[in-house]
């Protein structure tokens, strides 16, 4: 199955390349668009299955061989990483089609959106595939140069000035990864991750945890991890309702999947275990109180998902198979939900005018199923039973409870909390914006909701709830996936099955 494992990053790129070419012709574009994003679907499944059947699989690009040739493997995180963003990504592009079509393409103009977003998903996907650290970044440069041109689109003077904030905090990760990428390979001679695996351990240790936090600082950067966490809500709700969902859902989650590759496979002797215990606790804590304080919609979400990334960096903290399964399980748990309930914001605006809390009221009577929509994902986040949320939390805290001790127990009540504020924040939203009537005037609304993205939404919704029908298969998934991590051996074997050289 090697030769599929290039597919998930080469298509979504010829299809930009297409869609490009046919920018005269936008619904050919969309077309091309929803087929790449199917196509790219269906493959990342077929991964999903043959990794998790017969461990990872491995695509060496050119015809050379690792160390010296890049090196794509999929195995059962990074195949379960992509299956979930690509069925994201392509709901999400419904949607913007949908939006296009009942804006007349004022916010996402298709000449400029179909190619940019196709070249978003290829570097996600490469970084989800990547064999070693210079790929990765090269993965990350891809999706952010992309962003950068999707976060400003309308090139209003907001959007223009929150998005030069997002260009200038992307640019200073970035330079503090390539400076790690460039005293790896200054240390070990070597930047492919399964023979650092092997080479890392000779490092003195002082060296091995410079170049652990410099890794860790760039990464936590990207997954606005606290207290390198206040650009992104300054950032996110400005840009159009996609393109905030696209951005929440996945482009914090490739910086959280990129620092449990590394801590795992690269530094599985965690010595900064208790430093990533206290960043978790304050990334859920100050998150989640940052979404009290707000009467937005969009902010008040952008809030939650910092809040949120704190309950995945406590799993990865923790580094017990227990944790990291449910660190798994919570990540394409975030990744639903979360751009569900963007989406959804994106409907209370396309509906109500906007999404100001202090000018919304009655949406429950005037547009039910929105209210249904927006209900369900909410619930979900604040981890309400038998939702994929509870479970997924339940997880986690039952592996701090098992692990004992006064950070673990400290993370187990400050999560328990978060979930508890959550649900206060859901519930605020629901009770004003749908349940009582408007206290003030509301926005002019714009008529009915294009169906298309009420398809597309009501899609991830189901997503979400299927996560909760099929949460026993997919921990077993995940169980193997966080299994194999603390293992190392089968991806190390794979990459190089005849030894570390």
């Amino acid at each position: 199955m090697g030769h599929l494992v290039p597919l998930p990053v080469v298509m979504p790129l010829l299809g930009a390349a297409l869609t490009l070419l046919l920018a005269p012709w936008p619904r050919l574009q969309r077309t091309v668009s929803v087929f790449t994003l199917s196509a790219t679907l269906m493959v990342a499944a077929v991964l999903l299955v043959g990794a998790y059947r017969h461990g990872p699989v491995v695509a060496q690009i050119g015809g050379w061989q690792p160390p010296v040739g890049i090196v794509l493997v999929a195995d059962q995180l990074a195949a379960l990483m992509l299956t979930v963003s690509a069925a994201v990504t392509l709901c999400v592009l419904l949607y913007s089609i949908g939006q296009g079509q009942g804006e007349n393409l004022e916010k996402a103009p298709v000449s400029i959106y179909h190619p940019t977003y196709l070249v978003l998903t290829a570097g996600v996907t490469n970084a989800f595939l990547a064999g070693d650290l210079f790929n990765l970044f090269v993965g990350f440069e891809i999706l952010l140069a992309a962003s950068y041109v999707l976060i400003t689109l309308g090139g209003t003077e907001v959007r223009i000035r929150t998005g030069s904030t997002y260009v200038l905090v992307s640019i200073l990760s970035s330079t503090i990864f390539l400076s790690a990428v460039g005293l790896v390979y200054l240390a070990t001679g070597t930047v492919n991750l399964a023979q650092l695996a092997a080479r890392l351990d000779a490092l003195p240790q002082g060296v091995r945890l410079l170049l652990e936090l410099m890794l860790l600082l760039a990464f936590a950067i990207k997954a606005a991890v606290f207290p390198v966490s206040a650009w992104l809500p300054d950032s996110y709700p400005t840009a159009p309702a996609p393109v905030t969902a696209v951005f929440a859902g996945l482009l914090t989650k490739v910086g959280v999947y990129a620092i449990i590759r590394t801590e795992t496979l690269l530094f599985p002797d965690v010595r900064v275990d208790g430093l990533l215990m206290v960043v978790a606790g304050l990334t859920m804590l100050v998150g989640i109180l940052g979404a009290v304080a707000q009467s937005d919609i969009r902010r008040l979400f952008s809030f939650t998902l910092v809040s949120h990334i704190g309950y995945m960096i406590f799993g990865v903290a923790l580094a017990t198979a227990a944790a990291l399964s449910g660190a798994i399980f919570y990540v394409v748990h975030h990744i639903t939900i979360q751009t569900t309930l963007f989406l959804v914001a994106g409907l209370v605006e396309q509906r109500a005018g906007s999404t100001d809390l202090r000018r919304l009221g009655g949406l429950a009577r005037v547009a039910p199923l929105l209210g249904v929509l927006f209900f369900l994902p909410a619930m979900n986040l604040a981890g309400i039973p038998p939702f994929s949320g509870f479970l997924g939390k339940l997880g986690l805290l039952q592996a701090g409870a098992a692990e004992g001790g006064t950070l673990p127990w400290s993370l187990v009540a400050a999560g328990t909390l978060t979930s508890l504020l959550t649900l206060y924040v859901a519930s605020r939203v629901w009770n004003i914006a749908f349940w009582r009537e408007p206290r003030v005037a509301t926005a002019e609304p714009r008529g009915r909701l294009p169906a298309l993205m009420v398809v597309a939404t009501t899609a991830l919704v189901a997503l979400g709830v299927a996560l909760t029908l099929v949460a026993g298969p997919l921990f077993a998934v995940t169980a193997d996936a966080a299994a194999d991590l603390r293992q190392r051996t089968p991806y190390v074997e794979a990459v190089l099955p005849g030894g570390v050289p």
